[in-house]
């Protein structure tokens, strides 16, 4: 059966990849001064992936994410309040907020350009307390379906059907594409001491050391947030030489920062710095390798488990799960981010709300 799905075709060269840099920014409802690139929705889940582009003063507004978030930040600086300290966010900090968590807002101290990961509907609050708008998967396809602004397959049924160039079109640039990218991960040698990131559910991923698996030294990984709950692995991924064939068991997606990549029903040339890419669960490849001298640096999210063979037809050899990434992380010396605050009832969800119904 997953021959039917993973057969020797290309059917546009492009499968489950878009260029962010030829997307136009869409005002985001019911948020002055927020521009969207919407990149993913899913009915099914909830879940829906955008940039996010805050003007200077403008902020995405104290909100309960009811299924969680993560962020990216590509490029300006941020200002994040909780628990009475600030945290300063500039580009190559992640920050993972948990389901059900409170948040204050964040400040956009000069524009700034985000990677949002929504798990579910994010609630924005008004002055008071109360709810003021809510922003679903819906909102987002609504938006993008309003504005001829091309999404990425769920499927892989999809991807072999659908011919949509999504490398293709005329859009805003975004700031990450006039300057070199690696920067954002691989930086001074001593950020880790003059990171202005105080709060936990936040990472100067210059500052995360570089773990290897021993049968791939060819790649480096800075582990930044496993879930032994879902399996959910994020990382930054350093990669040189060639990934050997392996066939996606659960969803996975890739922002490339530096250098080029080539996989399976990608374009020939590969695809460079500012473009997004999904693969459906069961998508398998023959192999995913950087195309040029440079290092090929892409941030990576994991949804389950890789399982590794020796080709087309061949038995698997070997799986790669969080339990792997664990170890690895833990023989780096790298701390992960954590996967909750629930033993802080100042972000729980409930708390605030109950507290303005009384």
């Amino acid at each position: 059966m997953s021959a039917d799905f993973n057969a020797e075709y290309d059917p546009t060269g492009v499968e489950g990849a878009i260029d962010t840099n030829k997307m136009r920014w869409l005002a985001a409802p019911s948020l002055p001064g927020v521009s969207l690139k919407p990149l993913r929705t899913s009915i099914e889940s909830g879940f829906f992936t955008t940039m996010v582009k805050i003007q200077a003063g403008a902020a995405l507004p104290p909100a309960v994410y009811l299924g969680g978030m993560d962020l990216w930040v590509l490029s300006g600086t941020l200002g994040y309040q909780q628990d009475g300290q600030e945290s300063r966010l500039e580009p190559g900090v992640w920050g993972y907020v948990s389901a059900n968590s409170r948040v204050d807002q964040i400040v956009a101290r000069e524009d700034a350009e985000l990677l949002v990961n929504f798990y579910s509907a994010a609630a924005f609050l008004g002055e008071g307390g109360g709810v003021a708008s809510v922003l679903t998967a819906l909102d987002i396809l609504a938006l993008a379906r309003a504005n001829h602004s091309p999404l990425v397959p769920n499927t892989l049924a999809y991807c072999a059907k659908d011919a949509t160039n999504r490398l293709a079109g005329e859009g805003e640039a975004m700031a990450i594409a006039a300057k070199d990218a690696s920067r954002l991960v691989v930086g001074a040698t001593d950020i880790a001491v003059t990171s202005a990131v105080v709060h936990p559910h936040f990472v100067d991923t210059r500052s995360v050391p570089w773990a290897y698996n021993p049968d791939m030294p060819q790649i480096g990984l800075k582990v930044l947030r496993i879930s032994e709950e879902t399996g959910h692995v994020t990382l930054v991924v350093r990669h040189n030489g060639e990934a050997p064939p392996h066939r996606h068991l659960s969803p996975a997606d890739f922002l490339v920062l530096h250098g080029r990549m080539g996989y399976r029903a990608g374009p020939p040339q590969g695809t460079g710095p500012g473009v997004w890419v999904f693969e459906p669960a069961g998508a398998r490849h023959d192999a995913t390798q950087s195309l040029t001298d440079e290092d090929l640096i892409y941030t990576a999210n994991l949804y389950g488990p890789l399982a590794f063979d020796g080709g087309k037809g061949t038995p698997v050899v070997a799986v790669l799960s969080w339990m792997e990434y664990k170890a690895f992380a833990e023989a780096a010396g790298a701390k992960l981010v954590p996967n909750s605050k629930s033993e802080d009832a100042t972000l729980l969800a409930w708390a605030p709300l109950q507290q303005h119904a009384a």
